[in-house]
């Protein structure tokens, strides 16, 4: 991580855990708004307003948090407005690093080798770990924001101006609902099967695993009545951060995490419903299976051979 601009210790896994050995997730440091006239969003400056060209997104293919991101890139037809940047799903000494795997690109603006450089030129002081996705300004030449829930959200209505497209992924009459359950995600998935693969106690991996499946089992029953999406007919954010851990599930998961009572492939309702949103348009070019495969088990600490597993086939 970094330490006042410094890189200062190898990237761990484990960014911090409890007492009773639960991992803890780093709270994103960034949080600006592009707003469609640049008035300030939700949390912190003003002067991000939306524009063609002037946004820059960093992401990792690995990264369920990112990926959320880029569909909602493809979602609301703003691939044209926004560039990307992918970098390498292997984790390094020293974080995320740019290029040398296929499908990785090059920093494009600094030739930066570690996406921690970019942090610093955003911020020459800056103390914590790197992160992806980072929403970078060119203009600005600075970072706007490192919080995917809120990079997602702008996404969703700034650029409305600039192209009309795709759904809203945050409609105000279902609001409510939608936040209640992404706090049921985030903390019985999305995060939680990171707490099954990274707990350090017995107890803790125990009530994470359970809680995982807890919630697994939920959504398959939401889903027995045919419905094709979380609220009915129409996509939401909540079905962009279900589908980004689904994805991963048999892949890296059920066996890497621990998360292993079943399969995802064996629970006819979200197996379905994850199929049914990968052929949405747009959706299958953000799933990049060797990237994921590749990222999670070049995770030392959970795999320390390396040996990364031929399957299974989840397309």
């Amino acid at each position: 991580m970094l330490i006042n601009g410094q890189w200062a210790q190898d990237w761990q896994p484990v960014q911090a855990k409890d007492d009773e050995g639960r991992f803890i997730r780093q709270t994103s440091t960034f949080r600006h708004w592009v707003t469609p006239d640049g008035r300030a969003g939700p949390t912190g400056d003003p002067g991000f307003k939306a524009e063609a060209g002037r946004y820059h997104l960093y992401v990792a293919y690995i990264c369920p948090w990112a990926s959320r991101t880029l569909m909602a890139l493809q979602l609301k037809g703003l691939a044209e407005l926004i560039s990307v940047s992918v970098v390498n799903p292997r984790l390094t000494s020293e974080g995320w690093r740019f290029g040398g795997f296929p499908g990785a690109d090059e920093d494009p603006h600094w030739g930066a080798k570690y996406m921690h450089q970019i942090y610093t030129h955003a911020d020459s002081r800056f103390t914590g770990r790197a992160t992806v996705p980072v929403l970078w300004d060119k203009k600005m030449q600075t970072i706007v924001n490192n919080e995917s829930a809120d990079i997602l959200r702008m996404l969703n209505t700034a650029f409305c101006s600039l192209t009309d497209t795709g759904p809203d992924l945050y409609p105000p009459a279902l609001a409510g609902d939608i936040d209640a359950l992404n706090q049921r995600l985030y903390a019985g998935l999305n995060n939680g099967v990171y707490q099954a693969g990274f707990a350090s106690s017995q107890q803790a991996y125990n009530e994470a695993y359970q809680q995982v499946f807890a919630t697994l089992d939920e959504l398959e029953n939401r889903l027995s009545d045919g419905r094709h999406y979380l609220f009915g007919g129409a996509i939401t954010e909540a079905d962009i951060r279900l589908f980004v851990t689904l994805v991963r599930f048999d892949a890296a998961y059920h066996g890497l995490f621990k998360c292993n009572r079943n399969t995802l492939a064996s629970m006819p309702g979200l197996h379905a419903y994850m199929h049914r949103i990968w052929q949405l348009p747009g959706v299958a070019a953000t799933v990049h299976l060797d990237h994921i495969k590749a990222g999670y088990y070049s995770v030392k600490s959970l795999n320390p051979s390396g040996i990364v597993p031929l399957g299974p086939e989840v397309f």
